[in-house]
């Protein structure tokens, strides 16, 4: 609670007849003192009254790219049974406040108030609490008080048109690419083995049984699905943060990418992230969610200190123009993204400036068939 330009002026005033009253010995100008001194304590004693308001607030959608629309929406509901003058009130997003001015509310009626929301800057932007601002009838006195409960808008970097990785190399007589030894359970055949019970009749190899004597069944696996591991650095001497941002983009681009596809995907970084996640949009949310919160450290170079082995499938380092990629440089990466330089590249190495350009090349040179 705090007295407004209004108020210290009143209370000026107060003070000035009271002087006055006892100097002068006017019993008038005491008794103006002690009114003014009495309207400032009725409006202190209004502002304390707290608004029976009940207000809740939806934000829309909950998880947005950089740059795109989103919407708070603040439902104000009078449940007395008097009408409810209006006030003014906060509502914080970030670290900007948007101004809001209540109407007055009939009886068990409700407002609503809609305004967008800063999504400019990626990260997890918190809405919330209100700020309610309170004020007599005259305007002296000024009292805030926070209500209601807090949301979360997931502000993810954006995202570029990008083709799934592919590397490998055809196994038995599967036609996809393959990197990884094959897991149990598809129609790819790996094996005849000896039958065991509880195998399915219909994979009987009958000519090996026959050959054999002894019931033999086909032992199936699933051809390998891509992997890929995107590497990026956060180092803050690798790159500025401007840079920054655009290697982020890069990098939930081609992961989004590859898990929409069907491949297994995994961020590092060096400061100790290590993310690995299946495939599928549900899963790639896990991986946007957080590039939605990974910024700059001072980590050192290459991957985190538990990584040893080169992860399998595709590996992409994602970096800055002039970064030692220190002990990474091991794990032979497939595919090296160099952002802010413009320097020709050649072999498995991307330079470009910024990560549409980057993304555009990774399509051209980089990706199989979208």
């Amino acid at each position: 609670m705090r007295l407004t330009r209004r108020g210290v002026t009143v209370l000026s005033g107060a003070a000035g007849c009271y002087l006055v009253g006892e100097l002068a010995g006017y019993a008038y100008f005491r008794v103006l003192a002690g009114i003014l001194v009495g309207c400032l304590l009725a409006a202190a004693a209004t502002t304390m009254l707290r608004p029976a308001v009940q207000i809740s607030r939806t934000v829309y959608p909950d998880r947005i790219e950089r740059g795109r629309p989103a919407l708070a929406t603040l439902l104000v509901r009078n449940t007395t049974a008097h009408r409810h003058r209006g006030f003014a009130a906060g509502d914080r997003a970030g670290a900007e406040v948007h101004e809001i001015r209540i109407r007055p509310i009939p009886p068990g009626a409700d407002a609503t108030y809609h305004y967008e929301l800063p999504t400019a800057l990626r990260g997890r932007l918190q809405v919330g609490p209100l700020a309610l601002r309170l004020f007599d009838p005259l305007e002296l006195v000024r009292t805030e008080r926070t209500v209601g409960s807090t949301a979360s808008v997931w502000v993810y970097p954006r995202r570029h048109p990008a083709r799934p990785a592919q590397v490998g190399h055809p196994r038995h007589h599967h036609d996809g690419p393959i990197t990884d030894p094959p897991l149990r359970g598809s129609a790819d055949m790996r094996a005849v083995r000896e039958y065991v019970p509880g195998d399915e009749v219909r994979h009987l190899h009958w000519k090996a049984t026959a050959r054999t004597g002894q019931l033999m069944v086909r032992d199936y696996a699933d051809p390998a699905r891509t992997r890929l591991t995107v590497l990026l650095d956060t180092r803050s001497a690798a790159m500025t943060p401007t840079v920054f941002e655009e290697a982020v983009e890069v990098a939930a681009s081609l992961l989004y990418a590859s898990a929409a596809a069907g491949q297994q995907c995994r961020l590092v970084t060096p400061a100790g992230t290590d993310t690995p996640v299946d495939s599928g949009l549900r899963v790639a949310r896990v991986l946007l969610d957080e590039l939605c919160l990974v910024g700059q450290d001072d980590a050192p170079p290459g991957p985190p200190p538990p990584a040893t082995a080169r992860p399998p499938g595709a590996l992409v380092v994602i970096t800055g123009p002039d970064a030692d990629l220190g002990p990474a440089r091991r794990w032979r990466p497939d595919t090296v993204i160099r952002l802010g330089v413009t320097a020709p590249a050649a072999g498995g190495f991307i330079n470009e400036v910024d990560a549409a350009a980057a993304v555009a090349k990774w399509n051209a040179l980089r990706a199989g068939p979208a």
